[in-house]
């Protein structure tokens, strides 16, 4: 878009020329899907793909529609059949623990954001918020197998929730982490219910239920495991926090 239109600025092309090519490419159609390419001019990131439901040939056919278009193509939910099926594009990653599969993005280090996990069994759902944020452009620190029935460990953590813009809080079981949390810092506290858990978990409601209820202000709740969205969210959150 800012070749488009510093070209119209010099007089290199017209003003018909320039809207009929703004309306070619406000979406990339392919087979099935219809890319929304003018989402980071609006929002100030991409459209990412959820591949959990997907082909690899699918996975492919958007990531090469969108690699080149903006600093950042994302895929969450990835298999390694889908990193295989977009390997040939050059800077293509795979973070397993994450699951995501990604082209470019990270490396501003911009403000402070803290991801902290109840127990080990939380690990993928933390490690798709950690890097989603980093991804996107945020600098972020992880702490793992903070939970409530080592309290201790958490209370070591203080310094570093104060310090931090926001705090993304991932637990499972009866998900009594973002509470607490949430009464030692300042900071917003984004609380993610995962699925982890026995019987009367149900699938990470119970947690769900408990973060919603939380006596703690300051606490927003995403859905189960989505730790793609804490993740995005914190990121949007600690962008603000650094603007001049």
């Amino acid at each position: 878009m800012d070749k488009l239109l510093n070209d119209f600025k010099a007089g290199l092309i017209g003003l018909n020329e320039v809207k009929t090519r703004l309306a070619d490419e406000m979406f990339g159609r392919l087979e099935g899907a219809s890319l929304d390419l003018f989402r980071e001019v609006r929002t100030g990131a991409p459209e990412v793909i959820y591949c959990a439901s997907k082909t690899p040939e699918q996975v492919r056919g958007i990531f090469e529609k969108l690699a080149g278009r903006g600093r950042l193509v994302m895929g969450t939910r990835a298999r390694a059949e889908h990193f295989e099926a977009v390997a040939h594009l050059e800077g293509v990653e795979f973070d397993p623990e994450s699951a995501i599969v990604s082209l470019g993005g990270g490396g501003q280090d911009l403000g402070s954001v803290l991801v902290i996990s109840a127990g080990t069994s939380d690990l993928p759902v933390t490690m798709e918020a950690a890097r989603t944020a980093m991804l996107l452009g945020s600098r972020v620190r992880v702490e793992h197998d903070c939970g409530v029935a080592g309290i201790h460990r958490l209370f070591a953590l203080k310094g570093i929730l104060r310090e931090s813009n926001v705090v993304v809080a991932v637990a499972g079981m009866e998900g009594a982490l973002p509470t607490i949390v949430a009464g030692l810092t300042p900071r917003p506290v984004i609380a993610v219910p995962t699925s982890v858990g026995y019987g009367a978990n149900l699938g990470g409601l119970a947690p769900l239920l408990t973060m919603l209820n939380t006596c703690s202000p300051g606490v927003a709740v995403v859905n189960v495991d989505n730790g793609f969205g804490a993740g995005y969210l914190a990121h949007v959150i600690n962008a603000q926090s650094v603007r001049p």
